[in-house]
């Protein structure tokens, strides 16, 4: 039997999901997704967990989907159903009725950012480091813009969106991807110790109802805008653009459009 892609053990009153893939930077592999789909239905059917701390291993946090799984049909099937794939994962984060804390001290890119926004809370360590690059391939945030535009303010999405250019965790607490940026990795696991301690002191129905009301307007935007989304996520990848990007990118080149100017 393989190794799991999701370790999951209980500490005092926290699960703890460690995303466990780092030859692939701990893409969202279908079985990724499944198992870290699993993990939070155990956390949540434990009557003594109290919340959920969501880490990884390697120097990735998580660096999006899984770009060399295909399955049966055309390609914009197999782009909608991935986009749809994200879109469950996500929002079974947001509605967990467990607060979930994210814990980062690697780099965090495309749908591994959708994960830091569907986090209640979350802690970054130096190593961190985070971009949208989708707009440089070709394509677009739209599956994850339903997690990450609550949170980030407007002038920052307005510029991360659009530039592609990396940042660190510091600049992430500043714009309020993130909780707190920590200076160094004991400062991680400190902040994390305190968080936890907090958390435990909650009741079930206090956390889980408290919750809700940060979570309210997200879930209605999941439900109003996700399809249409997928939609658009499926279209972007299927365009001669969008090859032209991802090709540049595994090439390590510079796409058409990024040519200088006659």
């Amino acid at each position: 039997m393989s190794d799991p892609l999701v370790e999951y053990r209980v500490e005092g009153r926290a699960a703890r999901l460690t995303l466990n893939s780092p030859h692939n930077r701990n893409a969202l592999s279908t079985r990724l997704v499944a198992e870290l789909h699993q993990g939070l239905r155990d956390a949540v059917a434990d009557p003594d967990v109290r919340l959920v701390v969501l880490s990884h291993t390697g120097g990735t946090f998580c660096a999006g989907a899984d770009l060399s799984e295909a399955s049966g049909g055309s390609p914009e099937e197999m782009a909608s159903a991935r986009a749809l794939e994200m879109a469950g994962l996500l929002r079974a984060l947001v509605a967990c009725p467990l607060p979930v804390i994210g814990v980062i001290d690697g780099h965090v890119r495309a749908g591994g950012m959708g994960l830091v926004g569907a986090c209640d809370l979350v802690l970054a360590g130096p190593r961190s480091t985070f971009a949208l690059t989708e707009a440089r391939i070709g394509v677009a945030p739209a599956i994850i813009s339903l997690t990450l535009l609550p949170k980030m303010t407007a002038r920052s999405a307005g510029r991360y969106f659009l530039t592609g250019e990396t940042f660190t965790a510091a600049t992430a607490q500043e714009i309020g991807l993130i909780t707190l940026a920590a200076e160094t990795g004991e400062d991680l696991d400190s902040a994390l110790i305190d968080l936890v301690a907090d958390l435990s002191k909650g009741s079930p129905q206090g956390l889980a109802e408290s919750k809700k009301l940060t979570t309210a307007a997200i879930l209605a935007s999941f439900d109003r805008d996700a399809e249409a989304l997928a939609a658009t996520s499926a279209r972007l990848f299927t365009t001669a653009e969008a090859h032209e990007g991802m090709l540049a990118f595994l090439q390590k080149r510079p796409p058409s459009w990024a040519a200088p100017a006659d």
